[in-house]
């Protein structure tokens, strides 16, 4: 059956790390701002009737935005059975919480409107925006865990994944950086949507914690990669690699070297670039803010959250996640992935429904354009 699959084995692995880094982007880019719209509330919106305005921006559209999540951890499920078994097992906790966190958004924004009393609706307003913090730092600590290596290993020759680390040790100081630098980046994205979907005051305001999110997305950031460039051991491949070969980690040795993580722009100098959208989209943030370019403001905190998440994939490639007890188990793009035959499967669904929902979700946000006030959401009787 494999003759008649058009591609061959290595490419459409490559093709998976790629439409899986495509997922990832567009879950930060599209429920990045529920997120950071979400932790900002109590900042931006002083009122209860400017919070329902804040609320409103995001309200109609979270629910579509947080497929891109589902989708990714679909495709983690179909195309990488193994990172999904590891990573699903070993961050079981941390996952539990950003899905806690994540539940609490819906009924929050559910619930909030359900009673008039101030007590009640402050309650709501403080639980949206630990959900908008608590998501964001979890998803930004994994990210962390995964370039400093987890500790994973697999028992015997049935690849039985076993988890060999705790949950407080997540944390730790690089990991937390990171966490906080998710935080921060996706609160900017949150501010240039509601700098451009609202109207003064909350307009100011967003527009005023967007540049200080900019300038932190920036300072952290370029901290973040100093710090793995020179203070954090990278993993590379010792051994032979075969590209088309079977899923089984095990196969290859794998040496640990300082500054390992930067190998891969050395060797392909174009994937600077990464880095440099990173940078120069936080950059831009700060200029179209101060000039009130809400659509241009929003489109380049786009480009500077695919910029990191670009960043990490190429720093990390082939790796998928690296192992820091064993590292010869850490499993990368040529030895994590499901069959070739069901890869191709997959791009076929691909091709077919991923226009769809783009043209769905495009004409959605064409709908609900335009900016959210104080009398667009009192003349609407589906407002939250």
């Amino acid at each position: 059956m494999d003759t008649l699959i058009p591609f061959d084995y290595a490419t459409l692995r490559v093709v998976w790390w790629a439409l899986l880094g495509a997922l990832l982007i567009g879950f930060a880019v599209m429920d990045g701002f529920d997120l950071g719209v979400a932790a900002l509330l109590p900042v931006v919106a002083k009122t209860d009737a400017e919070r329902r305005v804040v609320i409103n921006v995001v309200g109609p559209v979270w629910e579509g935005n947080q497929v891109w999540l589902i989708t990714a951890g679909g495709a983690i499920f179909a195309a990488w059975p193994l990172l999904y078994a590891a990573s699903f097992s070993g961050f079981y906790l941390a996952m539990m919480l950003a899905l806690i966190a994540l539940i609490l958004r819906p009924v929050g924004f559910k619930y909030r409107s359900k009673m008039a009393g101030t007590r009640w609706r402050n309650t709501w307003d403080g639980v949206l925006c630990f959900s908008g913090v608590v998501a964001s730092l979890v998803f930004g600590v994994a990210v962390g865990n995964i370039i400093l290596g987890v500790p994973f290993t697999f028992d015997g020759n049935a690849l039985r994944m076993v988890y060999q680390g705790h949950f407080y040790q997540l944390f730790t100081p690089f990991a937390l950086l990171c966490g906080v630098l998710s935080v921060v980046m996706l609160a900017m994205h949150g501010a240039v949507l509601l700098a451009w979907r609202t109207e003064d005051p909350i307009s100011s305001r967003a527009r005023n914690w967007g540049r200080l999110g900019a300038l932190l997305t920036l300072a952290l950031f370029i901290a973040g990669g100093f710090w793995v460039a020179g203070g954090i051991g990278g993993h590379a491949i010792t051994s032979a690699v075969d590209m088309q070969g079977p899923s089984d980690p095990m196969l290859k040795t794998v040496a640990v070297q300082t500054g390992a993580w930067m190998a891969n722009y050395a060797t392909w100098p174009l994937m600077w670039i990464a880095p440099i959208l990173g940078v120069a989209g936080a950059v831009l943030v700060l200029l179209f803010l101060t000039l009130r370019a809400n659509v241009l403001s929003f489109l380049a905190s786009s480009v500077s959250i695919a910029g990191v998440i670009l960043t990490v994939g190429f720093s990390l490639f082939p790796f998928l996640m690296p192992s820091s007890t064993n590292p010869k188990a850490g499993l990368t793009v040529w030895d994590a992935s499901s069959s070739h035959m069901t890869l191709w499967i997959m791009v076929i669904a691909v091709v077919i429904f991923l226009p769809i929902v783009t043209i769905y979700t495009a004409w959605v946000y064409r709908v609900m354009r335009g900016k959210v006030t104080h009398e667009s959401v009192g003349d609407t009787p589906n407002s939250y």
